[in-house]
């Protein structure tokens, strides 16, 4: 348990329907990933203000071989937020959100043998990680990536999302497996293809991950994005894109992405 402020904070495990119930109410993605090994309520004077899940994304080990190469990891060296939302009412409390990461930190250290807490701040979405800055992760810089949005609905479709869609692309095509959507399938289909960024950041939870961590000096001195960092473009053509102001979805439509329980729960 934490205080700041006057406010304690708690967090116990949560059962997954409850967790799944919380998110799907406010979080902005109703997707969870596959693979989660905890789900975690964020509690102060037995009322339940947040909700994070903690597993891995869909290549766990390479993951952090990628961030680390020169060290032996292994996807136990780690865990990474998948989804983590909290009351509306606590989204503008300035140090709740702090509070909580540092409440997790806590309890990672003290309930798991992980050297790291890793996350991603989703730049399509508007999201620099103003959270992870406040809390003191280390940035470790930014990825693009894409995403698909139908134009009928405003759905964001994530291309986990779109197995079937590939499926059906790949048979129009003559070909045996696709990774990506053509331009003229999703002309065709009412979809488009937006490309963001994604800013990756990390949390040290032991003196050994910290020595690690200052062994890249890549990852050293990197200012923390902001929102000028934010870019956004849609596809026009094949490997043909403009920039575009920040584009908006709708949470609420799910035609095309499957609403995913995160049931895995090891690795």
């Amino acid at each position: 348990m934490e205080r700041n402020n006057h406010l304690l904070l708690e967090i116990r495990e949560l059962p997954q329907t409850e967790a799944v119930a919380f998110i799907r109410s406010y979080h902005y993605s109703k997707v969870l990933p596959r693979l989660i090994k905890y789900y975690l309520g964020f509690y102060a004077d037995e009322q339940l203000l947040g909700v994070v899940t903690l597993g891995w994304g869909t290549q766990p080990l390479q993951t952090i071989k990628k961030i680390f190469p020169k060290h032996d990891l292994v996807t136990a060296s780690y865990l990474e937020i998948g989804k983590m939302c909290f009351l509306p009412s606590e989204n503008h409390n300035g140090y709740f959100g702090s509070l909580a990461l540092s409440t997790l930190a806590k309890w990672l250290r003290e309930n798991t043998g992980c050297l790291f807490l890793y996350t991603l701040a989703d730049g399509i979405m508007g999201k620099c990680g103003c959270v992870y800055q406040a809390a003191n992760f280390r940035y470790l810089g930014c990825f693009t990536t894409s995403v698909y949005r139908c134009m009928a609905t405003g759905e964001k479709i994530h291309p986990r999302s779109a197995g079937q869609l590939l499926k059906e692309n790949a048979a129009l095509e003559g070909v045996q497996k696709k990774c990506w959507l053509s331009h003229e399938f999703c002309a065709a289909k009412g979809i488009e293809k937006i490309n963001g960024r994604m800013f990756r950041y990390i949390y040290p939870l032991q003196k050994q991950a910290r020595k690690i961590l200052d062994s890249y000096p890549q990852y050293q001195g990197l200012h923390y994005p902001k929102e000028k960092d934010l870019f956004f473009a849609r596809r026009t053509g094949e490997r043909q894109y403009i920039q575009i102001a920040q584009p908006t979805f709708n949470r609420d439509v799910c035609q095309y992405n499957p609403q995913s329980y995160g049931t895995d729960k090891e690795v």
